[in-house]
C-alpha cells in the first residue's frame, strides 16, 4: 500500500472514531475507541500538516504563470520542497509498529559489578537517580528489594516503577554503567573505574506468563541486614525458585512473608517474560548485531566521569557536562536521543527489507 492511501485510511478511521465517541458509546467499547483514537491522533495531526503543505505547493505552482507572483511562488516552493519530505519522514517514523511492552510498568534491577565497595557506592547513587527521575515524571516508585553493605553501598536494588510509558523510556537504561572518579577510600587521589549493571524488565501480567505453582520451590528464612546482621526475628524472607528455568528470586524487604512472596512472584514473572521475548527475537537480534553492533548488557553503555563532570552515552555518542543534574534525575536528553536513534534504525531496516 502506498503512503498516500495509507494516510487517507488513517484519517478516515480517526473521523469514524470521533463519530462513534459522540454517539454515546459506553463501557469497554468507549475505552477501546478512546484509546485507539489517542494512539493515532499524533499521526493524524501530521497528516493534516502534510495535506496543508501539499495544497500550498499546488497553489504556489499555479502562481508561477503570473509574472507578478512568480518570485513569491518560487520562494514558497523552495520552502515546501524541504518541508514536505520532512513531514513524510516524521509520519513514517510515527507509523512504525510500537513495542507492545512500551506502556507497561517496569522492574528495575541494579547490582554492582567491577570495583568492589566503590561500585556498590555508585550503585546507590544510580538507584537514587532513577528514583528521582521516576518521581519527576509523576510515576509511582516502589522498592521491592534493597540490600546494602556495611559502608552504605548497594549490593542489590530492585524497584517497581508504575506509570504511563515507563518501559518505553527506561528500557534504554539496561546495560553496564561505568563510573570514573577518585573513591573516598583512595588516599593517593587516583581515579578508579567501576561498573554497575542495570536491568530494566517490562512487568509481566499473569496472562503473559503462566507460572505453574507446582514448578515453584518456596523457601522462607530470617531476614538479615548489612554484614549478615539479623533484623527480623521471624522467618519473613522468601526465596522463590522456578525449577524449569532455574531462576531464583529472593525478597526480604517487607516484614510480612506474604508481601515478600507476592513481590518475588512479580519479579519472577518479569524475568520469565523477558526470557520468552528474548528467545523469540534471538534470530533477529543476531542478524541485527551483525549490522549495527551488539546490544548485549555486557557492553559499556554509559560513562559517568566525575573529574570532568561529564556523562557520555556511547551508543549515540551523546556527551553532557551536567553530571550533577543527570544524577539528580535529568535523563530526558539521553532517553530522547536513544529513542530517536532506535526509530531511525528501525526505519532504515524497514526500508531495506
Amino acid at each position: 500500500m502506498n503512503l498516500a492511501l495509507k494516510l487517507d485510511r488513517i484519517a478516515a478511521r480517526a473521523e469514524e472514531l470521533r463519530d462513534l465517541l459522540t454517539q454515546g458509546l459506553s463501557g469497554e467499547a468507549y475505552v477501546k475507541a478512546s484509546r485507539e483514537l489517542a494512539d493515532i491522533e499524533p499521526v493524524v495531526a501530521r497528516i493534516g500538516d502534510l495535506r496543508a503543505a501539499e495544497r500550498a505547493q499546488n497553489d504556489a505552482e499555479s502562481m508561477l504563470a503570473d509574472p507578478e507572483l512568480r518570485e513569491l511562488a518560487e520562494a514558497e516552493l523552495r520552502e515546501l520542497k524541504e518541508r514536505i519530505p520532512t513531514l513524510e519522514h516524521e509520519i513514517r517514523i510515527a507509523l512504525l509498529p510500537r513495542d507492545a511492552a512500551d506502556e507497561r510498568a517496569a522492574i528495575l534491577e541494579l547490582r554492582p559489578a567491577a570495583g568492589g565497595d566503590e561500585a556498590a557506592l555508585f550503585a546507590t547513587e544510580l538507584f537514587a537517580m532513577y528514583q528521582r527521575y521516576a518521581e519527576g515524571r509523576g510515576w509511582r516508585w516502589e522498592i521491592l528489594e534493597y540490600n546494602d553493605t556495611e559502608l552504605g553501598g548497594l549490593k542489590e536494588g530492585i524497584a517497581e516503577i508504575t506509570g504511563r510509558g515507563v518501559f518505553a523510556r527506561l528500557k534504554y537504561e539496561s546495560g553496564v554503567h561505568r563510573v570514573q572518579r577518585v573513591p573516598a577510600t583512595e588516599s593517593q587521589g587516583r581515579i578508579h573505574t567501576s561498573t554497575v549493571t542495570v536491568a530494566v524488565l517490562p512487568e509481566a501480567e499473569e496472562v503473559d506468563v503462566n507460572v505453574d505453582p507446582a514448578d515453584l520451590q518456596i523457601d522462607v528464612y530470617r531476614s538479615s541486614g548489612p554484614g549478615g546482621q539479623s533484623v527480623n526475628t521471624t522467618d519473613s524472607a522468601v526465596r522463590v525458585t522456578h525449577r524449569p528455568s532455574g531462576i531464583v528470586v529472593s525478597m526480604q524487604d517487607e516484614k510480612s512473608q506474604l508481601q515478600n512472596r507476592e513481590k518475588a512472584l512479580r519479579v519472577l514473572r518479569a524475568r520469565l517474560y523477558e526470557r520468552a521475548v528474548a528467545e523469540q527475537q534471538a534470530a533477529l537480534a543476531a542478524d541485527r548485531r551483525s549490522q549495527v553492533g551488539s546490544g548485549d548488557r555486557a557492553e559499556k553503555i554509559r560513562t559517568y566521569n566525575f573529574p570532568e563532570r561529564r556523562v557520555r552515552d556511547h551508543r549515540v555518542n551523546l556527551t553532557a557536562y551536567n553530571l550533577d543534574e543527570v544524577l539528580g534525575g535529568a535523563l530526558d536528553s539521553f532517553t530522547a536521543a536513544l529513542a530517536a536513534d532506535e526509530k531511525r534504525r528501525r526505519l532504515a531496516e524497514q526500508a531495506g527489507g
